[in-house]
């Protein structure tokens, strides 16, 4: 068993190497063979320097303050920890390294801009090469570039591409916050003359966004900076920098846009060099991203491909993934492929994307598309588009001559962030297994840079999907570093108001256009909450109590938004009660946009034609729900203040928050549990926030299950309560209605999508109807969100409450009698967790592997319950009988 600390790394990413700012935090886990930890030693090396070693009486080691002073750019660091504990002292860890980035005031390059032509309009413009060349002697020891663009950029140096991160510099509010890579071009340098070109296409930064394809508005003209250094053996350094040398020309890549796609003419001359302009743009401070790259994650060839009736080629990559395909066979010079990409292929055999049109509100419609073009030049290049991004799994080939493409030349190349995992779940239902496998894959294929809602029609970081989502995410992935990222986005595009973007980054920059439409549908309960509701859930899962402090202004002045807008707004059906508001509706959060539950089952006539909603959500009273996320909100503020050492505003909020739920219960609760909406939705969120009374619950719960057994056993929920929706109901004692809509076949259930071909979790429930045709997106991850209780309560694996980076964890499975195993792991902060339980001849057996720095509660199927120490244990008891 290990004697030394593992896992040591700082909160920062990086591509080939991990970058810091000047004052990185430090963590690692303490060895197995050690029950916790009392203290622990640090020793490091700043370019090979050694700086004086802390020692530290503590048991922390999660997000160590920098110890030593401040770093400076492009320094080199090496650190290493032992601790000490109920076994003395542990052996020195292995040495971990990262590098400092350059940071932001000691950059001295200019930006660069290509010279454009005639504006082609957004979606259609191209990418411009940018380049110089320099000299450089033959002694080089080593060499980093560091670059960052508005706009998305690829580096070469002497035609080699820089760093293996795609989509550089990535998402982000391009106003407020701008990040830089740095990647190791050590072995691309060569004695005499070098070239260094930069690829810079429109990217986020004003291509196309949305559903809408609006062109965003983050800037009108693209710029990079880039710095390569070059150290040489004699300790001296060469730095070449972007100034008014360089030139542009257009490149081969004829028209780059994320969403649209990507048009690259690889037998085009080269283009007439012009100097570039300098300093054209206005950019902010640079920083160095918290999270993983982008990156191309794994490889997939085609399943089948098969010829349509229009003499095309369709792809079936038997997945529905994030990403691109590269093509081999591009035909003799000249010849042009057209490469069309979606989520779904007809009865034809043919691809469609019709599902994903859009329809502007002023009536026009936005046709879906997502098209890559290469005319060959005949030379056996590798055509692969890494200028745009696209959501497919079925790729059609098209050529004008008809002449057959090749299948073991296409690949489909999965894109996205290079998360690391943690969470697995395996169990002996195989529909189970795979529902987790398609709720991975969903979560996997929004996860490009920042959490998106789908990666084809819209591609946003949609704030009320990731709010449900983030429970999961944090059990699948370390999402630490990549959540981080995306609420400074959120916490830039706020509102001056105090309201909460809808998505972020806001490419549409909702904060400066007050008086539009997407402005009018900001502030909805369930998407501004976000900005709460995530940092929590940071904070209990990786115990980052920074997170907390970065986000508490944001959160402040949304909650103090929703109050304001709760006081200054009512529905009309509440005017129409009463001309004068009642004393309580100070507090009920019903009269400015909500966007609602979303997406719930669509309700079917007799006949089972579809029943279209009666009223839109602004028209809909939302007040039930409005009022129970400011509850929630609230409720969770006041936790944070007490968290942070804010005692006076946590009993400001605590108070406001039992005036909310007073509010609540007297305008939607009735003496007998029942609510006014009296919804599966509304049931099950007022249960898990905590709104029913004690003396209530049952009743309430009891009203959710008529509602539920009503339906024939289904679900009607939508994105904001389909995730609680099991939990409730198992933990207040229905785990067998939990588990009948668990594993319901018919619609709207989860199963149904895998009944229905699914590879991604839908959108809609009905993503794909009876007859066949698919609706909306096809990869959604708001509903995936119920695997998350495939790992607390069929696994059995959860945190305890008030439990902070699992310090300690229960073990509880929920039985039923159509599983009879299940096994899983987590990579927690205190260490890996392993689980393994089996019913097996009468009996109940059960392992659970406890890492140090935890304790974990251990229920058997009878109630009994055992809390164990870090190590191993495993127990048999008699099996259950007759469970559900």
């Amino acid at each position: 068993m290990s004697r030394s600390p593992d896992r040591l790394r700082i909160d920062s990413g990086g591509d080939q190497f991990t970058v810091s700012g000047p004052s990185p935090r430090l963590s690692w886990r303490v060895p197995r063979a050690f029950a916790g930890q009392s203290a622990y030693e640090l020793e490091a090396a700043v370019d090979g320097a050694p700086l004086a070693r802390v020692t530290q009486a503590s048991g922390e080691h999660l997000f160590i303050p920098w110890p030593w002073a401040p770093l400076q750019s492009c320094q080199r660091v090496t650190w290493r920890v032992r601790v000490r504990g109920d076994q003395g002292s542990s052996d020195w860890s292995d040495p971990a390294r990262f590098e400092v980035g350059l940071l932001d005031s000691d950059w001295m390059a200019q930006w660069i801009s290509p010279v454009e032509g005639a504006d082609e309009g957004y979606g259609k413009r191209p990418a411009y090469a940018l380049s110089t060349r320099f000299e450089l002697s033959a002694d080089v020891a080593s060499a980093r570039l560091y670059a960052t663009a508005l706009g998305v950029y690829e580096a070469f140096v002497n035609g080699r591409r820089a760093g293996t991160a795609e989509l550089t510099p990535g998402s982000t509010s391009y106003d407020r916050t701008l990040y830089a890579q740095a990647m190791d071009v050590t072995e691309s340098l060569q004695p005499g003359s070098n070239e260094l070109e930069v690829l810079l296409s429109d990217g986020w930064y004003r291509g196309k966004t949305g559903g809408f394809r609006l062109p965003s508005g983050w800037g009108t003209t693209t710029a990079a900076r880039l710095e390569l250094h070059v150290w040489h053996h004699d300790a001296s350094r060469q730095v070449v920098r972007s100034d008014a040398t360089w030139t542009s020309s257009r490149s081969r890549i004829a028209r780059a846009d994320l969403m649209d796609g990507q048009a690259v003419d690889l037998g085009s001359p080269s283009d007439v060099r012009h100097p570039v302009l300098v300093d054209q743009v206005v950019a902010p401070d640079i920083d160095w991203s918290p999270a993983p790259p982008v990156r191309r994650i794994e490889s997939r060839p085609p399943v089948t491909m098969r010829q349509t009736g229009t003499g095309g080629w369709v792809a079936d990559f038997g997945q529905n993934a994030s990403g691109w395909i590269s093509l081999a066979d591009l035909g003799p010079a000249g010849t042009r492929t057209i490469i069309d990409y979606g989520e779904f292929v007809g009865t034809d055999g043919d691809l469609t994307t019709a599902h994903l049109d859009s329809v502007l509100p002023e009536g026009g419609p936005v046709r879906f598309l997502q098209r890559d073009e290469v005319v060959s030049a005949g030379d056996g290049a590798v055509f692969e588009p890494r200028h745009t991004v696209h959501g497919f799994q079925y790729a059609r080939l098209r050529r004008d001559d008809g002449r057959v493409i090749d299948p073991a030349s296409v690949t489909m190349h999965v894109v996205h962030s290079d998360l690391t995992r943690t969470g697995t779940f395996e169990c002996s239902s195989a529909d189970l297994n795979r529902l987790h496998d398609i709720a991975v894959w969903s979560s996997r294929g929004n996860a490009v840079d920042v959490p998106t809602d789908c990666p084809t029609r819209e591609r946003i970081g949609w704030t009320g999907d990731y709010q449900v989502f983030a429970p999961a995410a944090t059990r699948l992935y370390d999402v630490h570093g990549f959540t981080r990222k995306w609420l400074r986005s959120v916490r830039d595009d706020q509102l001056p108001d105090g309201r909460i973007a809808n998505f972020s980054p806001d490419g549409r920059r909702t904060k400066l256009n007050l008086e539009d439409r997407l402005a009018r549908t900001t502030g909805s309960a369930g998407w501004g909450d976000a900005i709460v509701v995530v940092p929590m859930e940071l904070y209990e899962a990786y115990g980052d109590r920074e997170v907390l402090s970065e986000n508490w202004a944001a959160m402040v002045r949304w909650v103090e938004w929703c109050l304001d807008a709760a006081r200054t707004h009512r529905h009309p059906t509440r005017i129409e009660r009463s001309a004068d508001p009642l004393p309580h509706e100070q507090l009920i959060w019903d009269g400015t946009y909500h966007w609602g539950e979303w997406a719930e089952p669509t309700p079917k006539a007799p006949d089972g034609t579809p029943i279209e909603p009666l009223s839109d959500p602004v028209e809909s009273d939302n007040g039930e729900l409005g009022t129970a996320y400011l509850y929630r909100s609230s409720a969770t503020l006041a936790r944070i203040a007490e968290i942070l050492g804010r005692p006076a505003e946590a009993a400001r909020y605590a108070g406001i928050a039992s005036q909310v739920r007073d509010a609540w219960r007297t305008e939607f609760l009735d003496e007998s549990g029942r609510t006014a909406g009296d919804t599966q939705a509304g049931y099950v969120r007022a249960l898990w926030f905590g709104l029913i009374p004690g003396e209530l619950r049952q009743s309430a719960v009891r009203r959710l299950v008529e509602l539920i057994r009503a339906t024939g056993n289904h679900l009607g929920t939508g994105f904001l309560s389909t995730a609680q929706l099991l939990p409730v109901l198992a933990d207040l004692g229905y785990a067998d209605v939990a588990y009948d809509l668990l594993f319901q076949r018919t619609s709207p259930s989860w199963l149904t999508m895998l009944d229905r071909g699914a590879t991604t979790i839908w959108e809609e429930w009905d993503g794909i109807d009876d007859d066949g045709n698919p609706h909306a997106s096809l990869n959604h991850y708001s509903k995936g969100a119920v695997v998350h209780f495939l790992h607390t309560h069929v696994l059995g694996l959860r945190q305890a409450e008030d439990s902070v980076a699992w310090e300690s964890f229960v073990v509880a499975p929920v039985q039923h009698r159509e599983i009879t195993w299940a096994r899983g792991s987590y990579e927690s902060p205190q260490g890996r967790i392993d689980v393994a339980w089996r019913i097996e001849g009468g009996t109940f057996q059960i392992t659970v592997d406890i890492p140090p720095g935890s304790t974990a509660e251990v229920v058997f199927p009878d109630g009994e319950s055992t809390t164990l120490p870090p190590g191993q244990f495993s127990a048999t008891r008699p099996a259950p009988t007759g469970t559900f």
